[in-house]
């Protein structure tokens, strides 16, 4: 696999977020303060209004209106892509069970949207020739088409399930919520090295770096020797790492993005 393919697929991802992501902050904020009058040029009228207020204040609010939809994930992006592993913004979830990361790993792996993003990733490979043994046509197709579905639900159980299980730690992205566009994107990207454990704490992500190692290996298994080197192992593994962090940043703004322009509930 030749690094301006990896390079590319990793661009196709990024291209497709940029253009939602980037208007949620080219944006100025939809409400702002307005400026208090000073006491002394209130009428008594007003100053009888702010005495009694003062009297009687009002009772507090939440941080977040009951219906927001601000930092809150829903379980599919747009109705369709599985976001079952995002958790909304301040929120603190149990630790999940050995069986429960293996349910969720194989709902990302087989989902039918699953089926549609390999498809996508096996066009562009075939298209820049990616793996010449492959050849092309529909038959060349089929073979990138079964070997990227592979590569996506081995990396997924490595990820997933079996190093978080190992390693006792938490697969599910941890939405941040607030800060600039920097400062999320910097901590989205960050989940590639940092992850939580099922007690609570941050560590550095195992299930991550060296799950996506591990499926990359694994791949040598059912590639043709040609791409059984060092080389394209470890392109194989930049690019499930790089995808990985990818798919982090989109989910990062993913409720910003639902609560301006789509509204979705769930």
């Amino acid at each position: 696999m030749p690094f301006s393919s990896l390079a590319s697929r990793l661009q196709l991802v990024f291209l497709l977020a940029a253009p939602m992501v980037l208007p949620v902050f080219g944006q100025s904020p939809q409400t702002s303060r307005n400026a208090l009058p000073d006491a002394p040029g209130l009428s008594p009228s007003l100053q009888d209004a702010s005495q009694t207020q003062a009297a009687n204040p009002p009772a507090p609010q939440s941080a977040q209106p009951s219906g927001s939809l601000e930092g809150q994930q829903t379980k599919r992006i747009l109705g369709i892509v599985p976001n079952f592993r995002s958790v909304s913004a301040d929120t603190q979830l149990p630790p999940e069970s050995a069986k429960e990361k293996f349910r969720e790993s194989t709902e990302d792996s087989f989902d039918y949207s699953g089926f549609i993003f390999v498809g996508i990733l096996a066009g562009v490979s075939q298209a820049e020739g990616s793996t010449p043994e492959f050849h092309s046509g529909a038959a060349g197709f089929g073979r990138y088409y079964w070997h990227t579905l592979a590569d996506q639900a081995d990396e997924n159980y490595q990820v997933e399930f079996f190093f978080p299980a190992a390693f006792h730690q938490d697969p599910r992205y941890y939405t941040l919520g607030r800060g600039g566009f920097l400062k999320r994107t910097a901590y989205s990207f960050s989940r590639i090295f940092i992850t939580r454990t099922d007690a609570g704490g941050e560590t550095f992500n195992t299930s991550e770096i060296v799950g996506a190692g591990a499926a990359a290996g694994i791949s040598d298994l059912y590639y043709p020797s040609p791409e059984r080197t060092w080389t394209k192992t470890g392109q194989r593994w930049f690019l499930n790492v790089g995808l990985d962090g990818g798919t982090f940043i989109f989910k990062e703004f993913w409720p910003d993005l639902n609560s301006r322009f789509f509204h979705q509930k769930n």
